[in-house]
């Protein structure tokens, strides 16, 4: 079995799915003091449904580097991933790098399916093994910014110094100040012709995260729990299986959304998604933390970004940003939901809200007028 053109035909990834409708894995991140509580998480992790356990070592406390990789790679239910991350790269690690890299050399012999080692000291590290490394064994040269999300060119520098290294598995990791960041990692995963692992960290970068199935991405990570994380911004095994249906995201999944800002308390995606899944539609519906409408619009104009619905402060700027407003939604002065049209990708926004408005009303007043109530009529202007 491959994944891009990583072999993987080593590995018991008993968990993927034949029907499942994309290669990206779910990597769960393993992080805990004692090897008995990693073994209990990697155990709950593949109950979950994750692929891959994200073992970070540097989190042990009294870690003895022999007899604790082989425990973990032995005897651990899933798949291995070793990462024994530094200070200087968002880590626990704070001692002799010389070990760090020793350890990492040792958890390769002991048989893990992957390592990580951060760009900075790649070369360092490949000098160090010199050639010495098990066939079965992946690298992933990584690279973590904890500030920003550069420009794609700035990015796709980055990506061709880390293949150069001779990583066979390139890691982009960037923070989003806004959501349109996204874009420029999605563009990287789609060109890169190697296994590429591209994340934006916080909140503004979930649909990284989520999307990473439709653009290609070879694996993204899942928490166990929620708020316990490696990274900012990381869902949850389960709400990645269960409320995106991520074994389902293809090339061809159509995106929609809520707009706004806030938008984490929105329970539109737990409605939509679970009706999607329902009636067979090939869509995927996320939280959509928007700071400026307009440039979420111009950012992502391809046709797969069809629809969105609009909740709190942006429904007057989302009527902006339509080609054509229905007229009642003109009337208002706001939209409640856009749709692309297939046709010619123009946007029409449309407002709803008023119906269940009038909807409440019309019960408030049957109900007053049932249990005798005097009827009070009233206006209402905007």
């Amino acid at each position: 079995m491959t994944l891009g053109s990583v072999s993987l035909t080593s590995m018991d990834l008993q968990s993927i799915d034949e029907m499942r409708r994309n290669s990206t894995l779910i990597c769960a991140p393993i992080m805990a003091e004692s090897v008995d509580q990693m073994l209990i998480q990697m155990k709950r992790a593949k109950e979950l449904g994750a692929d891959i356990a994200e073992v970070r070592v540097d989190f042990l406390k009294n870690f003895s580097p022999r007899n604790d990789l082989e425990t973990l790679i032995k005897q651990g239910p899933l798949p291995t991933l070793i990462t024994y991350r530094p200070k200087w790269e968002g880590g626990q690690y704070d001692g002799d790098e010389n070990k760090r890299q020793k350890a990492l050399q040792l958890a390769m012999e002991l048989g893990a399916d992957f390592i990580d080692i951060e760009l900075k000291v790649a070369q360092e590290f490949y000098n160090f093994i010199q050639g010495k490394k098990p066939e079965k064994v992946k690298i992933i040269v990584s690279s973590h910014n904890y500030e920003c999300t550069p420009s794609i060119e700035d990015i796709g520098d980055l990506a061709v110094r880390i293949q150069a290294t001779g990583a066979d598995i390139v890691k982009i990791a960037t923070t989003a100040l806004d959501i349109t960041d996204n874009a420029r990692m999605f563009h990287i995963i789609a060109n890169l012709q190697v296994p590429v692992i591209g994340l934006v960290m916080g909140e503004r970068g979930l649909m990284s995260r989520v999307l990473a199935a439709k653009y290609g991405a070879f694996l993204t990570f899942g928490s166990i729990e929620a708020g316990v994380v490696s990274a900012p911004g990381q869902p949850t095994i389960k709400d990645l299986l269960e409320l995106y249906n991520f074994r389902q995201i293809g090339a061809d999944t159509k995106v929609y959304g809520v707009i706004g800002n806030p938008v984490g308390h929105s329970k539109s995606p737990l409605l939509y998604n679970a009706a999607f899944k329902h009636v067979g539609f090939n869509g995927i519906y996320l939280p959509l933390l928007v700071d400026s409408v307009a440039n979420f619009i111009s950012t992502y104009s391809s046709p797969d970004f069809a629809g969105y619905s609009f909740t709190i402060p942006h429904k007057e700027d989302g009527l902006k940003c339509c080609n054509e407003v229905d007229p009642i939604a003109k009337e208002i002065g706001a939209i409640s939901c856009m749709i692309r049209r297939p046709v010619d990708g123009k946007l029409k926004g449309y407002n709803v809200d008023y119906l269940g408005a009038i909807k409440a009303i019309e019960e408030a007043l049957a109900l007053g007028a049932s249990n005798g109530a005097p009827c009070i009529c009233f206006a209402v202007g905007r």
